[in-house]
């Protein structure tokens, strides 16, 4: 019997080849969909998971709350973890690292310049259990100067030849080679080339301080150990060690100094969270956002939803086709259930073909989804025994729930209406569950249209809007320190050449984390309750081009002079700076503001806000002090149309000076726009899906519309010898189905102006939803529909009555 079912089931695809297509090509469409999604899905979700203590391991955190701001770091200071590990035993084992920046790497005459190093304790890669190929785990990091390398940082210095036990140049430190690892697992929230010994730079002589950031500290907790409680007793741990430090570096008096057991709090991160839940200033890598999971897991669930809705619509709808089919089989005896099980038997069928179409897409479309996603998902992934049973079961699964309305339909057809010609109980074309499917998917597409639109709009406005300071046509050298002593013979170089307008060095460069951090206050102002406003404020450190150079506007007062003594205790802050520490109407000009406790400075200008930081924070407090020792990077604002033959010729300047670093450089424009290559790749996947939920819309609404025409052919002929156009008659069988899309765009438009308001929250600077996006959005969804529907509708205008009444 299944066997008969099976014959059957292939006969009626083959008789009818187009519909079978549409409904295989749009299952198949929504079964790639919801499998590349799946796998994004699944690899957001597993990050750090790999180490054999991962739901022990925890990551040590800081909350600074001052008195107008506070700030989350992800790192603390030198002595926390072992601190915290000596006063409670339920902590096993604790480990740290810390970047390097950028390293300087020689071996065999050649240098490179490598920017993914990291000192690490000697406990790091076993606590993660990270393996080594080559080297011992325990002892790798122990000694000063020991290295452990990647297979890749391998092969790049040593071809196919082992690197073990050989010596290689780090920041003009002989180092060791001392283990090699394969990789750091891609599903982790840090990554590096190679992990360098911390005792080399971390040795015993090094101060063990508590009141300061930089390291990244994990815990290894007891099984039975309770974070929270833990958590608890960290303020302990501050009162001890925190305050006895802050009294001495600020010099201020112990009580002073106590409220820090309030603003200096200790948490920890279970390392399996931090990837999509934690989003500080100071990541080591930027993270993922578990709002973006939801996004995309419910895109999924829709765009498969869409595709289960054309099956559904598609089979209920060709009923009057099979009518006198299903009539004969009952007269001959068929039951109901056999019927049922035919139906059913179709429709996995057809599921079962789009499983392979879809296997055969998801191989042709893997690498462009890679490259939009950002990830490193191989074919392996959709083939293994697990996911090919979870495909097969949810392929089986939306086989059953797309036919099973479809098979009860069609099996319940009365004999007799049947076979006096008059096919389903029930007109197709006045079916209100039909119209409701197609409502649904047009709601859907809407809403992702429009959700585009505001993506795209926030994205640009984001991009394109006034930041306070210039940033096209600045050109970024890095790594100038390694000029050394000509780094200022080479500024004036550039400065001759008639195309450069201006040149300034500083490491500091507007979008990016290269920039100091401390407390600040001003001893001329209190806030409400008579004590100082202590706030966390950002430090760049700059020469007097920088403001001219980067077009950045002074409020009130003066620019930095030429390197001079007189500028040794000068600061300029911005107007955040100003506001927080609680001037309001007073003139700063002239005030103190103290740095750490302990460094007095005072107040020479005041710089308009300007964003520093992305777009989408607010604009922090920043002070900028005096300095000609911030050497690792020249900014240059140029002039010029042919910017390559400029670029080139600064090459040709900096090869003179025989620097120990090739030239580097980058432009500023292209670096605040990297800012946002998450906005910029889910406006991307927006795109891609909103396209795909329409396609697969307007195929359902085509093979609809056909079905629907097709039992109107009698009617429609009849129109025609009485007189009707071709113009009304395409109105006619048009305006039934446009009335549906005009309803699927009012529903949308509330829930997806909700959602896409819910998002824009997270970006402090946003656009404003204009209504127009909507209006747009609908009479895009109306022109598809109405160009999918016109197909079938002008064929049916224009079709010769004769063939259509001949019967009669």
């Amino acid at each position: 019997m299944i066997r008969n079912f099976i014959i059957t089931a292939w006969r009626n695809l083959k008789s009818n080849k187009v519909f079978s297509f549409i409904n295989v090509f749009g299952l198949a469409v929504g079964l790639t969909c919801c499998m590349l999604i799946s796998a994004y899905l699944y690899n957001e979700l597993s990050y750090d998971t790999y180490a054999d203590n991962a739901k022990q391991i925890y990551r040590v955190a800081l909350h600074s709350n001052g008195d107008n701001a506070a700030a989350d770091f992800p790192n603390v200071d030198i002595a926390v973890g072992q601190g915290i590990k000596n006063a409670y035993p339920e902590v096993l084992a604790t480990t740290r690292m810390t970047r390097m920046g950028n390293v300087f790497v020689k071996y065999a005459g050649q240098q490179f310049k490598e920017e993914s190093v990291v000192l690490g304790d000697p406990n790091f890669l076993s606590l993660f259990s990270i393996p080594l190929l080559a080297g011992d785990t325990k002892t790798a990091l122990i000694e000063p100067n020991s290295m452990v390398i990647t297979k890749d940082f391998e092969k790049k210095y040593f071809g196919n030849s082992s690197g073990m036990g050989k010596m290689i140049i780090v920041n003009n430190n002989p180092t060791k080679i001392t283990g090699v690892i394969d990789k750091v697992p891609d599903n982790s929230h840090f990554h590096a080339d190679a992990f360098l010994s911390l005792i080399t730079y971390a040795g015993p002589k090094v101060k063990q301080t508590w009141s300061n950031v930089g390291y990244f500290t994990y815990l290894l907790l007891d099984k039975n150990a309770n974070p929270a409680k833990l958590e608890a007793a960290f303020p302990q741990l501050v009162a001890k060690f925190v305050v006895p430090e802050t009294q001495h570096d600020m010099g201020v008096s112990l009580a002073e100094a106590q409220k820090s057991v309030n603003t200096f709090k200790f948490f920890l991160q279970p390392i399996q969270s931090i990837h999509l839940h934690s989003a500080t200033r100071y990541e080591f890598e930027a993270n993922g956002d578990i709002h973006y999971i939801y996004i995309f897991g419910a895109l999924a669930l829709f765009i498969m939803l869409l595709a289960c809705i054309n099956f559904t619509n598609l089979s209920t709808a060709s009923s009057s086709k099979r009518a006198k089919e299903i009539g004969i089989r009952k007269v001959l005896g068929s039951e109901k259930n056999k019927l049922v099980w035919q139906f059913l038997t179709e429709s996995i069928m057809l599921t079962l073909l789009a499983l392979l179409f879809a296997l055969g897409l998801v191989y042709m479309l893997l690498p462009y989804f890679n490259n939009l996603a950002g990830k490193n998902i191989s074919m392996g992934f959709f083939l293994n025994y697990g996911a090919l049973a979870l495909e097969i079961s949810l392929t089986l699964f939306v086989g059953l729930i797309a036919g099973i309305y479809p098979a009860l339909f069609l099996s319940s057809f009365k004999i007799i209406s049947i076979l006096k010609g008059g096919g389903s109980s029930q007109p197709a074309n006045k079916s209100g569950l039909r119209g409701s499917l197609i409502v649904f998917q047009f709601a859907i597409s809407t809403g992702l249209i429009i959700a585009t639109f505001i993506v795209y709009q926030q994205l640009h406005y984001m991009q394109n809007k006034k930041l306070g300071y210039d940033k096209d046509q600045v050109l970024v050298i890095y790594d100038t320190n390694t000029l050394g002593n000509n780094i200022n013979a080479f500024k004036q170089q550039l400065l001759t050449d008639s195309r450069v307008v201006n040149a300034t060095i500083s490491g500091n460069v507007p979008g990016t984390n290269s920039m100091g951090g401390t407390e600040i206050y001003s001893p001329d102002m209190t806030n409400s309750k008579g004590s100082r406003s202590e706030i966390q404020c950002g430090i760049y450190w700059v020469d007097n081009a920088y403001l001219p150079t980067l077009g950045i506007k002074l409020a009130s007062g003066r620019n930095f002079f030429p390197p001079s003594p007189a500028d040794s205790i000068s600061v300029i802050v911005n107007e955040a700076a100003i506001r927080d520490l609680g001037f309001g109407n007073a003139n700063p000009l002239g005030k103190t503001i103290v740095r750490s406790g302990q460094h007095h400075f005072t107040i020479v200008g005041v710089v308009k806000d300007f964003n520093y930081r992305s777009a989408k924070q607010n604009i922090a407090p920043l002070m900028m002090l005096p300095s000609t020792n911030s050497k690792g990077a020249i900014m240059v604002k140029v002039k010029t149309a042919d910017v390559h033959q400029l670029v080139a010729d600064i090459k040709t300047k900096w090869d003179s000076y025989n620097a120990s670093a090739p030239f580097s450089y980058s432009f500023l424009d292209q670096q605040y726009a990297s800012l946002y290559k998450i906005e910029q790749r889910t406006g991307q996947i927006f795109t891609s899906f909103a396209i795909i939920a329409v396609i697969i819309a307007s195929l359902g609404l085509f093979g609809l519309a056909a079905f629907m025409i097709r039992q109107r052919v009698k009617e429609i002929g009849i129109r025609k010898v009485l007189g009707a156009s071709t113009v009304s008659i395409t109105s006619m069988l048009s305006v039934e189905f446009l009335k549906l899309i005009v309803i699927a765009a009012l529903i949308s438009f509330p829930i997806t102006w909700f959602a896409m308001y819910k998002w824009l929250q997270d970006f402090a600077y946003r656009i404003t939803i204009q209504w127009w996006v909507f209006v747009a959005a609908g009479l895009i969804a109306l022109l598809v529909a109405g160009i999918t529907i016109s197909f079938q509708s002008i064929k049916a205008a224009l079709a010769n009555p004769v063939k259509s009444l001949r019967s009669e």
